[in-house]
């Protein structure tokens, strides 16, 4: 386990899951630096809330937000929150990324992230009968009315079973040692 898990699993005892992960973010060196700030996290992890506020710490060259800032202020959410959403049961792994940039941003922007409960359903539904799967989400960082697209991360995110998981690594790890002893 990492120290980010160890420290959940320790600290979701004494002020619940989700209250950590708002302030657990928020706190931490490495999304501090994005400039972005949790506001909301729903209890059942299901529904957050950024705000990206402009600033001195991420304006770029033509005083509009920084691409990098953009980005990493979004990067973590979905992958973590599937991560807390669906248990210790899966794997849950970013793949890839990819940003589009639809103006400058200017003013402090917002993002939401949402995991509906058919969707949770349907990723547990096909774990189980594909073992992996490959999901996408997608996050548009907007203004405060929600009316304007400032730019817009897909994500593909890895799920799989975490026995199906370690069993695949197993035989990728076999195979190489094979390799090697032939060569």
């Amino acid at each position: 386990m990492s120290f980010y898990s160890n420290l959940a699993d320790f600290g979701s005892r004494f002020i619940g899951k989700h209250k950590l992960f708002k302030h657990g973010f928020n706190l931490s060196p490495m999304y501090r630096r994005s400039t972005g700030r949790i506001q909301t996290v729903s209890e059942d992890l299901k529904k957050v809330t950024i705000k990206l506020p402009i600033s001195y710490k991420n304006r770029n060259y033509v005083n509009s937000i920084y691409g990098g800032s953009l980005f990493s202020a979004v990067d973590p959410i979905p992958m973590v929150q599937l991560i807390n959403i669906l248990g210790d049961e899966y794997v849950v792994w970013d793949k890839s990324a990819e940003i589009s940039f639809k103006r400058p941003a200017k003013e402090n922007l917002y993002a939401d992230f949402e995991y509906e409960t058919h969707e949770i359903e349907e990723i547990k539904l096909r774990v189980q009968q594909e073992d992996e799967i490959d999901i996408l989400k997608t996050t548009q960082l907007m203004n405060s009315n929600r009316d304007t697209i400032f730019c817009e991360v897909r994500k593909t995110i890895y799920v799989a079973d975490k026995a199906y998981y370690k069993k695949k690594r197993a035989l990728a790890l076999a195979k190489k040692e094979t390799i090697n002893n032939l060569s």
